[in-house]
């Protein structure tokens, strides 16, 4: 099955959520979903509506397809603790998210890309697979060949509490597992679990 292609602003109207900062204001100008019979708001949706739509909304901002993600859920779901906390903290333990999280990708899109060509090593080895969960004290850094190369002038600050960045060596370590203070608070995971759970 192909990746979705969709344009991120468009999935972003579709969703009703912003998906990337491209999205932010084209969102406070727009707030119908895209298309001919787009939703207005004030439409009361169904519980299986909501489940539907946090769904898809977290699956495009990690930007994963559907069964990738649902094999995510129910791996979450196998796991002793609250299933939903589980889900987040398995999203968010990705390599291609953890090196967005640091600040070397302005997007998680770019930060995969970067993963897949091979810019990364994991604790000394090339890597090129974009879904391998770190662990605690793992080591993520810039091959030296890529660190001369402008793929990093856009580097942002580091944005998870979790990773120690060294930005100059291009370079961070897993301090601690994420949890569920580390992800956004407008992400409503229990309505996932509850829709993989039907």
């Amino acid at each position: 099955m192909a990746r979705d292609r969709v344009p991120i602003v468009k999935q972003s109207r579709r969703e009703g959520f912003a998906l990337s900062e491209k999205a932010v204001k084209i969102m406070a100008k727009r707030q119908s979903t895209p298309g001919q019979h787009s939703s207005r708001p004030g439409a009361k949706p169904s519980l299986y509506n909501k489940q539907l739509r946090e769904k898809q909304k977290v699956r495009h901002l990690y930007g994963l397809m559907e069964k990738q993600f649902a094999k995510i859920a129910a791996k979450a779901m196998g796991r002793p603790g609250i299933a939903g906390e589980n889900l987040l903290a398995l999203l968010e333990s990705r390599i291609d998210n953890a090196v967005y999280r640091a600040g070397f990708a302005n997007t998680r899109r770019a930060a995969r890309q970067m993963v897949t060509h091979g810019h990364f090593t994991l604790n000394g080895k090339k890597v090129t697979i974009p879904s391998l969960t770190l662990k605690a004290g793992d080591v993520v850094e810039a091959r030296a060949k890529s660190k001369k190369s402008n793929i990093f002038m856009a580097a942002t600050t580091n944005q998870a509490g979790w990773l120690e960045v060294k930005p100059k060596d291009f370079k961070f370590t897993v301090a601690a597992l994420p949890v569920r203070t580390d992800v956004q608070d407008d992400i409503h995971e229990q309505l996932i679990i509850e829709y993989y759970s039907r």
